[in-house]
């Protein structure tokens, strides 16, 4: 019998997968396809995701620097232009990378942790028992884990097989449209690399451009093909079949007003050419049914606008994958694999708000014009802009996680830590995935020593924050704090054994 078994290979799954092994757990993961997809779903991450595969130490992997991530200076919210320059302690990150290379990443990743990935299985039954689950697949065989998770995307088998609705909306009113494109390089704007558009003007690199017949994007990414991507909200019946460069052409005329030469984009395939119609926002009942877990988008389903479906869904993954392991060791408390979907469902909830409120913004309409307007005059408020930047990165969320005023509940932030002389980065210091006890006062030694099997201490001064001591989940939130030299021992002993149980005899 195996531990673990992860349904669905794709970035979530493939993080669950190295998270639990991390902490000692050896998954399997399984997905339905014989290879991995060469459909390019996504185009980049967004929000605190990015910093939270910094502290994996995966970000240099993804982005070919060796240099810690960096806030963005702009971005945007509902296609209205986000300034983050004068936000202090600005929390959006960017990292404008293909998913396939994400997939490929964390792929290789789990290969070093020794993680097993068993393509072509297709999951087609499923019998829970008191002690473990069998999992039946379309080739007639059978597997026992002890823990079933599905990972396997919004139509998710396992979701189904397990029972758990998926209450929400679907609406059909929009249709987008995306494809990796080529264009006459005197159209592209030697400044800022903007599409300069006869007829139109300059439609900016990485914006929602919003018309009066819809919304368009154009993204001239530096390694590899442009992209350009149009929503409209059409009166009529939409083609048949796949998507064309034709099609893509057309709408992008009917969005701008003007024509756009489009091309075919130079090199070997495959090339993105997608259209989706309408849309669907779902959020499952639970995230939890006995021994069988959902994450990603097989808990929840959005609308892509703002890019947030890899922000929720991987932090999903890194908020399970220590809890789990911790009921398999056997030290979970009571209530610990539970409080996963007490925490991400509101994560989930503020993400779909979010996106559903961005969706509104791009619609067509003189009203929604006018409301547009107000709002870009609030976002032009630091204040404003920073609120809104922190609900997009997921940096606005605050766990329950006991007695004890911020940051207690708040993801640690990106502090130093002096030893020897050394200044050593958060990041450096959670990459295994461990709990971590920081303390610059040197008292702490002999009240965490109970927990030395699972927890790790660090002593030495801490820069970037106003606290003397702080103790770190592994998905880096909070779980105690303290701001004097001379920290309180009993609640730091009631914060470790609400989290990491026991203490060891």
């Amino acid at each position: 019998m195996i531990d673990v078994l992860v349904v669905g290979a794709g970035p979530n799954g493939l993080m669950l997968a190295c998270e639990l092994a991390l902490a000692g757990i050896r998954a399997v993961v399984c997905d339905r396809l014989t290879e991995p997809t060469t459909e390019n779903r996504a185009n980049g991450l967004v929000g605190q995701v990015v910093r939270m595969l910094d502290r994996r130490g995966l970000h240099e992997r993804l982005s070919g620097d060796a240099a810690p991530p960096r806030p963005a200076p702009e971005f945007v919210f509902g296609a209205l232009h986000l300034d983050l320059r004068d936000v202090p302690d600005n929390p959006l990150y960017g990292l404008p990378v293909p998913q396939r290379r994400v997939e490929r990443v964390l792929a290789d990743r789990a290969a070093e942790l020794d993680v097993r990935i068993r393509r072509g299985c297709q999951v087609t039954g499923m019998r829970q028992r008191a002690d473990a689950v069998r999992v039946g697949f379309a080739d007639g065989t059978t597997l026992d884990c002890r823990y079933l998770v599905g990972a396997d995307g919004g139509h998710s088998t396992v979701r189904k097989l397990a029972g758990i609705g998926f209450p929400g909306v679907t609406t059909d009113r929009s249709v987008s449209r995306t494809a990796q494109v080529s264009v006459p390089p005197e159209l592209i704007d030697p400044a800022r690399g903007g599409l300069a558009v006869p007829g139109y003007g300059v439609v900016p690199p990485f914006r929602h451009t919003r018309t009066g017949h819809g919304l368009i994007v154009w993204a001239p990414f530096p390694d590899r093909q442009p992209v350009v991507s149009t929503t409209e909200w059409p009166d009529r019946a939409e083609p048949d079949g796949p998507l064309t460069l034709a099609e893509m052409r057309a709408s992008v005329a009917r969005v701008l007003g003007a024509d756009v030469p489009l091309g075919p984009p130079a090199g070997d395939g495959p090339h993105l050419l997608r259209r989706l119609a309408g849309g669907n926002t779902r959020i499952a009942e639970r995230y939890r049914a006995g021994r069988v877990l959902l994450l990603g988008d097989a808990a929840h389903v959005h609308s892509a606008i703002g890019g947030p479906g890899l922000n929720l869904g991987l932090q999903d993954a890194v908020n399970l994958g220590w809890k789990l392991a911790a009921r398999l060791h056997g030290w979970a408390p009571d209530g610990l694999l539970d409080s996963y979907e007490a925490e991400r469902r509101p994560a989930a909830h503020r993400v779909t708000m979010s996106a559903q409120a961005q969706s509104a913004l791009i619609a067509p309409g003189n009203e929604i014009t006018a409301l547009r307007e107000l709002l870009a005059e609030l976002l032009a408020d630091p204040a404003t802009a920073a609120r809104v930047a922190a609900l997009m990165a997921g940096a606005d969320l605050r766990y329950d996680l006991g007695p004890g005023q911020p940051p207690v509940g708040s993801w640690a932030p990106d502090l130093v830590v002096r030893r020897d002389a050394t200044a050593v980065r958060l990041a450096e210091l959670t990459r295994d995935a461990r709990p971590l006890l920081l303390d610059a006062t040197g008292t702490l030694t002999t009240a965490v020593r109970p927990w030395g099997d699972r927890v790790d201490l660090v002593t030495g001064p801490l820069e970037g924050t106003t606290s003397t001591a702080l103790l770190l989940r592994p998905d880096c939130y909070v779980a105690w704090a303290s701001g004097v030299a001379t920290p309180d021992r009993d609640g730091l002993t009631a914060a470790l054994t609400r989290w990491f149980g026991r203490p060891r005899d």
